[in-house]
């Protein structure tokens, strides 16, 4: 039996802790334990209830105890682009406003007060989104200057999760790209930019890589979990460690990441900051080994997975696809990109008055509104495919899917269809996979990340589907 270790997984809508293992050069996993999560409104804000992901965390890592199964590291990713500020004794500043959160809105205008747009993309690669870490800092520094003036430090969601583990502040590199304030070139805080955008520098830490031990468990938390162990940095943007997980070995493909978001694109070991890139809003996140993902973020399936709330969760995600695949033919597409689409009261009624807007068929039965969702979805990829395309000057042959959207056959094959490339679908612990394989890298298990994407091949399903016409 090989050595256990622990990947906490935590998504916008549920968190998993996913145990890995390496059993005959095949990797094993195993979910003990998983929770929901979501953002709640506070005070006119939408946040995430920070105690009580810690309290779950602390729970899935009791699992661990219960089951004998003690992880030799465990690491954490979460989403991007949110933080959290502490103050000189170590609490937290204010509530922890989530990246859906209406605040930022019109921030965008002030930060270009100060730096164009261009300049912006230039120095930095990474895609306007209303919400990216800069524009939040600013609405922090308009709407609460006094939070920004008693902060001693900003920790990403995770690096604020690996410190109370820990005890230890440490910002990994993954996550703090996304917030459109690290440069591309040094892989570093763009100082002289936050200088220029009136932040505190000092709350700035240093970036490290993925595979840095950011320490031991704390001894009181030694002593609620009942075992220490490594906290090892994984590619703590979930995207980041989702990318890692792609089971591929050449330059020959594309990736969908397929969860909450579509994060749409190619890794690639130099950014591209040209007018072109910016053009098209493609980013440049930083990934494992410094590599980039150039990529696009699409809405993904945040739309289906409203749509099925709102059917009262009468249907599966298996059901939604089945009913969409009957009303194929259904003409109707929304922008899957619109803002109005990003936190809707309800996205169903959204679907409908963008399609009463735009002069098109409204769709009425659940059947219909999935097959919107999903054809669009489709056509969305196709677009953003051959925009890569232009830009790389070169085409690509297949496109890997990985992520819980690895298991929509109907979106798969409509996916393939759309961009008349074969479709690797799998693995669907994607995000999980990657950060054990970071993990495992800095453990030995694995000499490379070629040697551990070769062995992801092999350890788990992968299904194809040809486009056809």
């Amino acid at each position: 039996m090989g050595n256990y270790y622990l990947a906490i997984d935590i998504g916008a809508s549920s968190g998993r802790h996913i145990l890995g293992r390496l059993e005959h050069g095949t990797m094993k996993l195993e979910e003990i334990y998983r929770f929901e999560n979501g953002l709640t409104e506070r005070e006119g804000h939408l946040c995430w209830s920070h105690d009580r992901l810690f309290d779950e965390i602390l729970t899935g890592i009791k699992k661990c105890k219960e089951s004998s199964k003690i992880p030799v590291s465990l690491g954490i990713d979460t989403w991007g682009v949110d933080f959290v500020l502490l103050d000189k004794e170590d609490k937290l500043l204010g509530d922890t406003v989530g990246y859906r959160d209406g605040r930022t809105k019109g921030m965008d205008k002030k930060v270009y007060e100060l730096i164009s747009e261009e300049d912006l993309y230039a120095r930095t690669g990474i895609q306007k989104a209303i919400f990216n870490t800069i524009y939040q800092l600013m609405a922090v520094k308009t709407e609460h200057p006094g939070q920004m003036d008693e902060a001693a430090a900003l920790l990403m969601t995770p690096d604020y999760f690996h410190f109370l583990l820990t005890g230890v502040k440490m910002q990994e590199y993954t996550n703090a790209t996304t917030g459109q304030l690290v440069n591309p070139e040094t892989k570093e805080w763009d100082y002289e930019l936050i200088d220029l955008l009136g932040y505190n520098r000092e709350i700035f830490l240093p970036i490290h890589t993925p595979g840095t031990v950011a320490g031991h468990l704390k001894k009181e938390i030694q002593e609620l979990v009942g075992f220490d162990c490594q906290v090892v940095l994984p590619g703590t943007h979930d995207t980041a460690s989702a990318v890692l997980s792609v089971p591929a070995n050449d330059d020959d493909f594309l990736y969908i990441s397929s969860g909450t978001w579509s994060l749409m694109g190619i890794e690639t070991k130099k950014a591209n900051c040209s007018p072109q890139s910016k053009a098209a809003n493609i980013t440049n996140e930083g990934g494992y080994d410094y590599r980039f993902r150039y990529l696009k973020n699409i809405m993904g399936l945040w739309m289906i997975q409203n749509v099925k709330k709102e059917f009262q969760d009468a249907y599966s995600f298996s059901q939604l696809c089945d009913m969409a695949a009957e009303c194929d033919s259904f003409p109707s597409r929304v922008d899957v990109d619109d803002d109005c689409f990003l936190a809707p009261k309800s996205m169903i009624e959204q679907v409908q008055k963008f399609c009463r807007e735009t002069g098109q068929k409204e769709p009425k039965t659940p059947g219909e509104i999935a097959a919107v969702v999903y054809n669009s979805l489709g056509e969305c990829y196709a677009k953003t495919a051959k925009e890569i395309e232009a830009i790389m000057g070169r085409s690509y042959s297949r496109i890997h899917v990985v992520g819980g959207g690895a298991n929509a056959s109907y979106l798969n094959q409509l996916t393939a269809k759309y961009t008349g490339k074969k479709v690797h679908a799998g693995p669907t612990e994607a995000t999980a996979i990657g950060n054990l394989t970071a993990q495992m890298i800095k453990a030995g298990e694995f000499t490379s990340v070629e040697e551990a994407r070769s062995c992801i091949y092999d350890s788990f399903e992968i299904t194809q589907y040809e486009p056809y016409v």
